[in-house]
């Protein structure tokens, strides 16, 4: 017999190729009606068209022999609208990933009763349905539902699954308590999320018998009580977030030496007592460490120096003492890129002692809010990685010292709320232009938070190009190279004793978008050049000595008056003072009219009241802006 195929033999086999990778048209009408649901299809139809296979349409996957689909992977396509039941019918799918679209309506109980879905993948979508739905699927299915409107308690019979591993419903309105005795049953969990939820009651003592556990993630909830001693018994745990709850008692209580593959252990916004535990040390794998925002007093031990991978500490808003201590520690953490301490350390002094060294890979350096007296201390000029740089709510006096510009990479400098004194040195001004900035997102292992615990920032969000010197007692001019700096975002010099006039050079911060100067001894006009920052949202130069007409045009129309205020010789009709003959003035115009003189001046001043409330109307929808940021 021939080894070889005959012309016939190969047309034969294509075809049965072609037959067998074909899906049938049972699977073809249900895709097709799915996507007929859809009032938004991200160009699917369009794209579906182009093959009567559908095993070889976009996001869709067929069994190796072809006789049936087992992946349907439409994530992130801006699909909207309701879930079709006919994704029901496809009987051999395995997995189903519509996760980062905006599809409403609730899950379909045809997927939720399929006998052969292994992975539903739901979240980030809009979908909304009671707990009790999804009860059915437990057995079967990892339960990937986040950021959604799911709402109600978790159903015991979700417990039932002893196969499951992953147990996902982070950013829903889901309530109730973590019942520990259905919980028990989940033995081979490795996630357990149910971040951003609703849920109260206490971590469960059964806990420990998720043996498996490697995630746990309760955060934002309205959970309470001490953690269980128990939890030392997951020895798998790599992530702790309980963040923005009410857990309270001493963390003491749980034996941490046990976890050593515990990376990330975040607390942050709770009601923790007592000190920073010494097992917490034991944990030489950990990354990232945040009990910041609690009620924790003492020190931190030397054993800290243990945790040779931290990059990320964060022990902000406590009652720690004994600044000098804590830095000559955290010194021979050679990884610490992120280090917040502020809010600690109470009227303490500044340590300037050259000793302190180290902190080689320091990037971002919170030490606000602690009331220390002393001078911005020269070991800072050692960080010459540093990019961000907060000494606000100090004691701090002397000059700003022109070392600074040794800082080649700082973006964000807050040193205000202070007692400095002298000139802004030039200096300051120009060491955030010299490089751009080369933040590493990877270097926030966690999420940082502003004064709201419910919005969190990236630190590419968090670090805009920032000069905050105000509320001091600085004197002299502001420096006319200010206008060199072009990527600044935000610029507040207010509350100090500066003189001369607004450089026309700061109408060169093209991206500017906050430009505070009130409250000092400033003359001269407003530049009207400053018209041309179109992207300024706030602007304040109230209270300084300011005269001449107030710039009229761009983001100006969108100013309230407050802005102006404290200067009299400013004059503008947002103040309602007419600056020169030729601008047009309501009396004048009453004075001049030959007929009806009550009529026109009740007009103009309708129109300026009408004006008046409609600056009003645009500055409460200037929703956009930049505040100051609370690092924890």
């Amino acid at each position: 017999m021939s080894p070889f195929f005959g012309p016939t033999q190969v047309m034969l086999l294509l075809s049965l190729v072609s037959l067998a990778a074909s899906c049938t048209e049972q699977e073809r009408s249900s895709l097709l009606q799915f996507i007929s649901y859809l009032s938004q299809d991200g160009g699917l139809s369009s794209s579906w068209r182009n093959a009567s296979d559908c095993c070889k349409w976009e996001g869709i996957v067929c069994s190796s022999d072809g006789k049936t689909i087992t992946d349907v992977s439409l994530s992130s396509r801006s699909l909207q609208g309701p879930i079709s039941p006919s994704l029901g019918n496809l009987t051999g799918l395995l997995r189903l990933d519509l996760s980062n679209n905006m599809l409403s309506g609730g899950l379909p109980m045809e997927l939720l009763s399929s006998k052969s879905i292994l992975v539903l993948d739901v979240s980030f979508n809009q979908l909304e349905g009671d707990m009790d739905d999804l009860a059915s699927i437990a057995p079967r299915q990892p339960l990937q539902a986040g950021y959604n409107n799911l709402s109600g308690s978790l159903p015991d019979e979700l417990f039932s699954a002893t196969s499951l591993e992953h147990l996902s419903f982070p950013n829903n309105y889901l309530n109730g308590v973590l019942d520990g005795s259905p919980i028990i049953n989940l033995r081979n969990l490795a996630t357990l999320d149910l971040g951003g939820n609703n849920l109260t009651g206490s971590i469960p003592d059964s806990i420990a018998q998720l043996k498996k556990l490697e995630e746990l993630r309760l955060d934002r909830n309205s959970m309470s009580g001490e953690l269980p001693s128990s939890l030392g018994n997951c020895t798998n745990l790599i992530i702790i977030d309980l963040k923005a709850n009410n857990f309270s008692g001493e963390l003491a209580k749980v034996n941490f030496s046990t976890l050593h593959n515990l990376e990330i252990f975040d607390l942050v916004y709770n009601s923790f007592t007592g000190i920073v535990p010494e097992s917490i040390y034991s944990c030489r794998n950990l990354i990232a460490l945040r009990p910041s925002g609690n009620l924790l007093h003492g020190q931190l031990s030397p054993r800290i120096r243990n945790l040779k991978s931290l990059t990320f500490l964060s022990i902000g808003y406590n009652n720690f003492t004994n600044i000098t201590n804590t830095l000559q520690i955290l010194k021979s953490c050679k990884n610490l890129t992120v280090l917040l301490i502020g809010s600690n350390f109470i009227n303490e002094t500044m340590p300037d002692d050259n000793s302190i060294d180290g902190f080689e890979n320091l990037q971002a350096l919170d030490i606000g809010s602690c009331q220390l007296s002393g001078k911005i201390p020269f070991w800072i000029s050692k960080l010459t990685k540093l990019e961000l740089l907060i000494l606000q709510g100090n004691r701090l006096s002397g000059p700003i010292p022109t070392w600074i510009i040794s800082l080649n990479y700082l973006s964000y400098l807050d040193i205000s709320n202070n007692s400095l004194t002298g000139e802004i040195p030039v200096a300051i001004m120009l060491a955030s232009e010299k490089t751009a900035a080369h933040f590493d997102p990877k270097i926030f292992n966690l999420p940082v938070y502003d004064n709201n615990p419910s919005r969190q920032y990236r630190i590419l969000v968090i670090v805009p190009k920032t000069l905050d010197l105000s509320s001091n007692n600085l004197t002299g001019v502001i420096p006319p190279d200010i206008g060199q700096v072009k990527s600044l975002l935000s610029l507040n010099i207010s509350f100090n004793n500066l003189m001369g006039l607004i450089p026309s050079s700061v109408s060169n911060l093209a991206n500017l978008q906050l430009l505070d100067l009130s409250n000092n001894n400033i003359a001269g006009e407003v530049p009207a050049a400053l018209q041309n920052l179109h992207f300024l949202s706030k602007f304040n130069v109230s209270n300084n000595d300011l005269e001449g007409p107030i710039p009229t045009g761009g983001q100006f129309a969108t100013f309230q008056n407050s802005s102006f205020g404290g200067n009299p010789k400013l004059c503008g009709s947002i103040l309602g003072r007419r600056c020169s003959s030729t601008e047009v003035d309501p009396v004048s115009i009453v004075d001049r009219k030959p007929f009806g003189s009550k009529v026109i001046f009740a007009i103009a001043f309708g129109v300026f009241f009408g004006v008046g409330v409609l600056y009003d109307q645009m500055v409460l929808y200037r929703y956009f802006g930049l505040e100051k940021f609370v690092l924890t």
